[in-house]
């Protein structure tokens, strides 16, 4: 979730996907100001299209970051969101009402591993290794499945800081052993780690 990421859609209205649109629409009308960004929605848009059996988010908030993906993955591809909040995992079940291969569970973001491995893993609230745990991309996803773990400030030195510390999160998926890596910006204060899983050969 970002800062005001819902608002940051204002900009983009007239281009949004349909699905975005109703999810922003939502989100605002429900007061959620942490939608994902647009930066990071048009890349999950497109690492959609290459998930042919299975997309996984933690932190559904009102479907925002979800609507994303969903809007670009390929017909019969089941999409999975788990968020903690009852009321908006409600929100978000109204938004994908009319959409049967998404599911939003209610709970911890640990409920992820009830459905996988998937093709894409989106990490957004829960799971980033920032203090609830850390999601295992070994169990999680296939042999090329995609990571993606969003909302970090943009990195300037190595080894990353934090506070005026090594930024143990970011470095804990850069340094992954089950994954290549790379950490990519999408706006000047915004950027994402996207890995691939590849696992070591014996």
């Amino acid at each position: 979730m970002s800062l005001q990421g819902t608002d940051a859609h204002r900009n983009a209205d007239g281009t949004l996907p349909a699905l975005v649109a109703r999810a922003v629409a939502a989100a605002r009308a429900h007061g959620f100001a942490h939608a994902c960004r647009p930066e990071q929605g048009r890349l999950l848009h497109l690492l959609a299209a290459g998930a042919t059996h299975g997309i996984a988010e933690t932190g559904t908030g009102c479907g925002v970051g979800l609507a994303w993906p969903a809007s670009g993955a390929r017909p019969g591809t089941r999409l999975v969101s788990v968020e903690r909040d009852t009321e908006r995992a409600r929100v978000a079940r109204q938004v994908f009402r009319h959409h049967e291969e998404v599911e939003i569970l209610h709970g911890d973001w640990r409920r992820v591993e009830e459905h996988g491995p998937y093709d894409l893993l989106v990490l957004d609230g829960g799971g980033q290794a920032k203090g609830d745990g850390a999601a295992d991309p070994a169990r999680l996803l296939p042999p090329g499945g995609t990571l993606v773990v969003d909302d970090f400030t943009p990195a300037t030195t190595w080894p990353p800081l934090f506070d005026g510390a090594p930024d143990r999160p970011r470095l804990h998926w850069l340094e992954h052993p089950a994954l290549h890596t790379t950490e990519l910006r999408l706006a000047p204060d915004l950027s994402v780690i996207v890995g691939t899983h590849w696992p070591r050969r014996a």
